[in-house]
């Protein structure tokens, strides 16, 4: 079963936590940063591959987490 996306959440390379909630993170950090200019963040994956973590913004290297819910079954 597949679990519900509730929203984004980034932190940057000093700790700082960006709440981004259930908007595109794209638009939505570049709207909380004032800014325009983005370059795209990736990670080496130990099978040789590539994948895109986040982003970088006026100085901030921001990786992206997807916030998913769940249920706690006592």
């Amino acid at each position: 079963m597949g679990e519900k996306l509730v929203g984004y959440m980034g932190r940057d390379q000093w700790g700082n936590t960006f709440h981004i909630g259930n908007n595109p993170p794209r638009k939505w950090l570049c709207d909380h940063l004032c800014r325009q200019h983005v370059e795209k963040m990736f990670i080496d994956k130990t099978d040789g591959t590539v994948a895109h973590i986040g982003y970088i913004i006026a100085g901030h290297w921001i990786r992206l987490y997807e916030v998913k819910a769940f249920e706690r079954n006592d």
